[in-house]
């Protein structure tokens, strides 16, 4: 079994190779803050073909694609998942969607005691996020996947009166909101900022023996608004 893995909902380009004993090697560019553009469609072709020579892999032993699906950056998410879905077709194997908030949570599942928020980054002021437990062995979602300004989250975790840990890009930009809300709410460091490659490899792999996959037309990446370019389109004809 071998497992190419992509995830490129937020600024980074991270790209994993996996066996069924574990991570063989991996790849990540750009960087969370903002300080220069990301370049999704010009690195991630490269970063997929170094990642592979560095392992001493080819493309064509590979068993399925993981990718990240989302929520996230919008052209990202297009590249990364029309990436894997043609990468899939073309060697006819199947794709394996994970969730990109997924990949936050899974390194946190051993904070047993406080619930792990995982955020992403959405810009406009908002975040994307979803509430999970941690369990034996993983995490459980206990949210849907959400789209909302961070107070609203602020106010969601106030309500429920648990101690919590937030993870990704989303809570690094707005500390002083999920601050205000007292104690029990911690906020993880830079190195919990972008979905994991590791959290990739393991949960495709298991996926995988599960058979727990699909046909690349399947795979959607998982928006949860409007890109900038349709809301102004619609501004514009309404």
């Amino acid at each position: 079994m071998l497992l190419l893995g992509i995830d490129t909902s937020t600024r980074r380009i991270g790209v994993v190779l996996a066996d069924e004993h574990g991570m063989l090697g991996r790849v990540e560019l750009g960087n969370t803050t903002g300080a220069a553009p990301p370049r999704h469609a010009e690195t991630l072709a490269p970063a997929i073909k170094w990642c592979a020579e560095q392992c001493g892999v080819r493309l064509d032993q590979l068993s399925a694609v993981a990718v990240g699906v989302g929520p996230g950056m919008f052209t990202g998410l297009r590249v990364g998942v029309t990436t894997a879905k043609m990468l899939a077709q073309s060697l006819r194997i199947p794709v394996i969607p994970v969730a990109s908030l997924d990949l936050l949570a899974y390194p946190l599942r051993f904070a047993h005691g406080s619930l792990v928020v995982a955020t992403i980054d959405a810009r406009r002021n908002e975040i994307y996020w979803a509430i999970y437990r941690p369990v034996p062995g993983g995490v459980q979602r206990e949210s849907e996947y959400e789209l909302s300004a961070p107070d609203e989250l602020a106010a969601e975790l106030v309500a429920r009166g648990e101690d919590a840990i937030l993870c990704g890009d989303g809570a690094l930009r707005f500390p002083d909101v999920f601050a205000e809300h007292g104690r029990g709410v911690t906020i993880a460091g830079p190195a919990h900022a972008s979905p994991s490659l590791t959290a990739l490899a393991d949960l495709a792999r298991a996926r995988y023996e599960r058979e727990d996959f699909c046909e690349p037309i399947e795979v959607r990446p998982l928006y949860l608004r409007q890109s900038d370019a349709e809301i102004e389109w619609e501004q514009r004809a309404g």
